[in-house]
């Protein structure tokens, strides 16, 4: 199922593996999995101010190369990925910020996955 998802090959399989202790389902949703790999902002709030968020600073290194080395591969390989990136830096975003986003949307797709027990299959777009 893993392998399924375009350019997560083998050795990024086994780290993730390793990275998960094999049991992916333990971190309950696919937020929880993006915040201990340093995907998912942590709130910085105060008393008084909320909605302030930054990169956290203790999160799976592991597991944050695993899904942002895909997403690099997944932005060379396949067409959705690429079609999504040039979409975030179309909005602006730098180059690493959109990488990061592709990386976050892929660990979602990665978790609808192995959620619902199935081999991913890619969305064909209608010619225009």
């Amino acid at each position: 199922m893993i392998k399924s998802l375009p350019r997560f090959g083998s050795l990024l399989v086994a780290e993730f593996i390793a990275a998960t202790g094999g049991d992916v389902i333990s971190f309950g949703t696919a937020d929880r999995l993006a915040g201990v790999s340093g995907l998912a902002p942590a709130p910085r709030d105060s008393g008084r101010i909320t909605g302030n968020l930054y990169r956290p600073q203790r999160y799976s290194r592991r597991l944050l190369r695993i899904f942002y080395l895909s997403a690099q591969l997944g932005i060379q390989h396949c067409a959705a990925s690429k079609t999504y990136y040039d979409r975030k830096r179309a909005e602006g975003k730098r180059h690493i910020q959109a990488v990061l986003a592709l990386a976050r949307r892929r660990l979602n797709v990665l978790w609808a996955l192995l959620r619902d027990n199935r081999m991913y299959q890619p969305v064909i777009q209608p010619a225009v």
